[in-house]
């Protein structure tokens, strides 16, 4: 069996401008707002973000720039938990 990269981008092109959850690689920290946009290094701007740690939440921070190297994953926010979403060429 032999491993073949995937681009993700096609994949976060269409979650722009719909709901999305990111969890961060340090601590339990999640972020569940808007994908307004994204850049050719896959940094991360959200709208009408709230941020979660350890599942609670702690507050609104609005609009929220997330740094591509901070991101463990990416999900769609109508995507059960646990659930993958499909990456394609």
């Amino acid at each position: 069996m032999s491993f073949v990269p995937v681009n993700p981008r096609p994949m976060l092109q269409g979650l722009v401008d719909k709901d999305i959850v990111v969890r961060l690689k340090w601590g339990e920290t999640e972020y569940k707002g808007k994908l307004v946009s994204l850049d050719s290094y896959l940094n991360l701007q959200l709208a009408g973000t709230v941020e979660y740690i350890n599942g609670k939440a702690t507050g609104e921070l609005g609009q929220v720039l997330i740094r591509c190297n901070n991101v463990l994953w990416i999900r769609g926010a109508d995507q059960g938990e646990g659930s993958d979403t499909k990456m394609e060429d």
